[in-house]
């Protein structure tokens, strides 16, 4: 597994940050071997539940129909929430305008704290400014990190998007690749198009960008299809989400592609398609972190008076994965974790 060497020292940050976390969590329960034997799922859900009072934090984000990448985020803001004695509350939709009404349900519902990712953060904007009038305190995770702050949130959690995209082209052209079709599912996305820049910016060849259909797969296996049909020199493609990733596969055989399959995050079909050599390498941004973090920075903000990361964007990736990373990670994937 590769980190990308400029986001190293910051991503050697948010590792320290989440030890100190792991610490303070362990003096809400009851700590040392006791708890170590209550463990049972491997995620970090183990021991006695935090003796402070209880809370209600909502998580709002754009993912869309069968995005198994906000799964694995929801089972770790579930496993933090189980930990801090939270109640933990979670809506999502692709579009803005919806994303900022279902927020308002929530700030309407008087929560405890709230965690919102920033997609289309123009959308989200005026609503977040009323959640922090509100005095509900605000973290924000995964897409819009440079949105963060200004738009009031205590912090964000999640990855450089434009570092992850450069540590995909560096790689490519490492590949020898020469032409790369960067595949965005979802229109007007800042982070997926972030992604594609970055790409294009460190690629040693030409980049193309295609948009398709993300909650349609089969349309969208269709649109890759026909682009490899008519780019005969298309030598790699890149998806920004793992569900594409096996659309691509699907597609690269029906167009009767030679082109390499790489993509943005991971899951349990892209860990077996590594382990086939269906895929090349992947980006690994820990979406489980991410969940994890935020209702944990949540939590020790209300009771502890903590800002995670001082402020700063707390990196939870980009670390490259190929097929020799699969046999560290079969077992984290299978449980939905990583």
């Amino acid at each position: 597994m590769r980190t990308n060497r400029k986001a190293a020292g910051r991503t050697a940050a948010a590792l320290l940050t989440a030890c100190a976390l792991a610490l303070v969590a362990g003096c809400s329960g009851s700590g040392g071997k006791d708890s170590e034997d209550k463990a049972d799922d491997g995620g970090g859900g183990g021991g006695t539940k935090a003796k402070t009072p209880p809370m209600k934090i909502a998580m709002v984000t754009h993912s869309g129909e069968g995005d198994t990448f906000w799964d694995i985020v929801q089972s770790g803001a579930e496993v933090a929430a189980a930990k801090d004695n939270v109640d933990f509350l979670y809506a999502a939709n692709k579009e803005g305008k919806e994303q900022a009404q279902l927020i308002q349900s929530y700030i309407d519902q008087d929560v405890d704290g709230l965690v919102v990712s920033l997609a289309k953060p123009e959308a989200v904007k005026a609503v977040i400014a009323k959640a922090t009038a509100a005095g509900i305190p605000v973290v924000t995770i995964n897409s819009g990190a440079e949105f963060s702050k200004p738009f009031g949130a205590l912090s964000h959690i999640g990855q450089d998007e434009a570092i992850a995209g450069e540590a995909v082209g560096e790689e490519l052209t490492k590949r020898g690749k020469k032409k790369a079709l960067c595949v965005i599912h979802e229109q007007g996305n800042v982070s997926l198009e972030e992604r594609c820049a970055g790409v294009k910016k460190a690629f040693g060849g030409t980049v193309e960008n295609l948009n398709v259909e993300g909650t349609n797969m089969p349309s969208s296996t269709s649109s890759i299809e026909a682009k490899l049909q008519s780019g005969k020199d298309i030598d790699t493609v890149v998806t920004l989400g793992a569900p594409f990733a096996a659309a691509s596969v699907k597609a690269k055989a029906g167009a009767g592609s030679n082109a390499e399959i790489n993509t943005f995050d991971l899951n349990e079909d892209v860990v077996k398609q590594l382990k086939a050599k269906e895929i090349g390498f992947a980006v690994d941004q820990q979406p489980y972190l991410q969940g994890y973090l935020a209702v944990d920075e949540l939590w020790l903000n209300k009771n502890n008076g903590n800002v995670v990361g001082g402020g700063k964007p707390v990196l939870t990736g980009p670390a490259l994965v190929t097929e020799k990373d699969v046999p560290a990670l079969e077992k984290f994937t299978a449980r939905g974790t990583r």
